[in-house]
């Protein structure tokens, strides 16, 4: 997949993230800066995908690695 990123850089108040670990099982957290990551539930990663206005979202790749689809998306 590819990705272009932004050249302006945009003004966020929080990340979401899905990210595989090392088992292959998906871990959601929400980044917001200047503060450590948070681990948070499945539903709440869902409520805020579908509910938040979403102003970007990037693409997390894994080398050699096709089948695990992660990302984060910026509100």
């Amino acid at each position: 997949m590819k990705y272009i990123p932004s050249p302006v850089p945009i003004k966020f108040k929080t990340v979401y993230r899905a990210q595989a670990n090392t088992s292959g099982r998906m871990q959601y957290y929400k980044i917001s800066p200047g503060v450590t990551k948070q681990r948070i539930s499945r539903q709440e990663f869902i409520t805020a995908f579908n509910e938040k206005p979403i102003i970007a979202m990037k693409p997390i790749p894994i080398k050699d690695n096709d089948s695990v689809f992660q990302l984060e998306f910026y509100v």
